[in-house]
């Protein structure tokens, strides 16, 4: 899979970087949000493990170091960086507000000892002697020399124990959570299972070399392809809950601002529109369902004069009586209060007229809410007693 232009490297490590590059504005505008900083540290890190342990980026490395191999010790910081910033951000995501603080003393001492293990590769490579480029092989080629053997045991080790630590969390945590955010955890599993796949490929050809046997494409061929397969699904099993959410969310607004359309076109002669809408088509949803809501309290407060709480006492006895849930019932009764204020206060502005004693205590209930918004608006548009009050009034 490292072929020699190094495709099968760079395309993996565009994507991700361009992932990354989705998350800079939400980082932007959230600058303390570790969760998120953790995912964006983990986006860069696997963009570069990508990006330097294709074959051109050794060879560049090497040539501009003026060191032969030079990219080993680079290659295996990244991937010792990456492997650490996986645990980390697993400690934060899984973690509440209650162990916030137990979260970053376990996440100090992850990354104390990835930068301990990322140190000692890198004195264990200038200790040791590896003057014979090896772009492949490196690891079987140098299986016995001194200190750059126990480099390359030192990297296979830190990363065994980090796949182990992995997989026993995620799957542990799986256990208690569904959806997007598990079949997530599935992924980062999974990729981990391969990682270990591919340690155990390294261990044996470097063990087979010890016993003067050649089991070397079990470490050019077979370990490279786990290493980018794992990486990818890691990287996309952290992304994919995020990106649930995301979409989730912007879809449940989007829903939230149609539903309301019944009720904002009921009060449209009473609102004032509250926020301007500067973005034309290309508002975000945020702003046009904080709009439309708040619109439609401003009209409520408008109409709120002629609401009659006996109106709303007679349409709520009528919805319950004909076996109605109380919630549902409920939202009926205040879409029929509603609209009839609505033309109570139609008529006073064409004919000024006292609206009379004003109710001292709210009489409607629905607005409390979101989802009562919704109900109410849902109930202006279908039910029959609304039509049967407005005509009435």
């Amino acid at each position: 899979m490292n072929d020699s232009n190094g495709l099968g490297f760079y395309l993996p490590g565009a994507l991700l970087l361009a992932a990354a590059g989705l998350k800079l504005p939400a980082l932007w505008r959230n600058p303390r949000d570790e969760l998120l900083r953790s995912v964006l540290v983990l986006l860069v890190l696997a963009t570069a493990v990508f990006g330097c342990t294709a074959i051109p980026t050794l060879t560049a490395v090497n040539r501009f170091t003026g060191v032969p191999n030079a990219a080993a010790p680079l290659v295996f910081s990244l991937l010792t960086a990456f492997s650490g910033a996986n645990i980390v951000l697993i400690f934060r995501w899984s973690s509440g507000p209650e162990d916030a603080e137990r979260t970053r003393r376990w996440s100090r001492w992850c990354n104390i000892a990835t930068l301990t293990v990322i140190a000692a590769i890198n004195v264990l490579f200038a200790l040791g002697e590896a003057p014979v480029e090896r772009l492949r092989d490196l690891d079987t080629y140098y299986a016995r020399t001194p200190y750059i053997r126990e480099m390359i045991l030192l990297y296979l080790a830190a990363h065994t124990t980090a796949a182990v630590t992995m997989t026993l969390l995620c799957r542990r945590w799986a256990r208690e959570v569904h959806g997007a955010l598990r079949t997530g955890l599935g992924l980062i599993a999974f990729g981990y299972v391969l990682n270990l796949l591919y340690d155990i490929a390294k261990f044996s050809a470097i063990g087979a070399r010890w016993a003067d046997a050649d089991w070397d494409v079990l470490s050019t061929e077979v370990a490279p392809a786990l290493a980018s397969v794992s990486a990818l699904l890691i990287a996309t099993g952290f992304v994919l809950p995020l990106v649930s959410q995301h979409v989730t969310s912007q879809w449940d607004m989007w829903r939230r601002y149609s539903q309301l359309r019944p009720l904002s076109r009921e009060l449209q002669g009473a609102t004032r529109h509250s926020i301007a809408l500067g973005g034309g088509p290309w508002t975000p949803i945020e702003i046009r369902l904080t709009q439309r809501e708040s619109d439609i309290h401003d009209g409520i407060l408008t109409v709120s004069p002629y609401l009659r709480a006996g109106v709303r006492e007679r349409a709520l006895r009528q919805e319950l009586e004909a076996g109605r849930p109380a919630d549902e019932a409920a939202a009926v009764a205040d879409a029929v209060a509603l609209a009839t204020a609505v033309v109570l206060w139609g008529r006073a502005r064409n004919t000024p007229q006292d609206p009379g004693a004003e109710a001292a205590d709210p009489v409607l209930v629905s607005p409390n809410s979101p989802s009562g918004l919704v109900r109410m608006s849902r109930a202006l548009a279908k039910s029959a007693a609304v039509r049967s009050f407005r005509q009435t009034a």
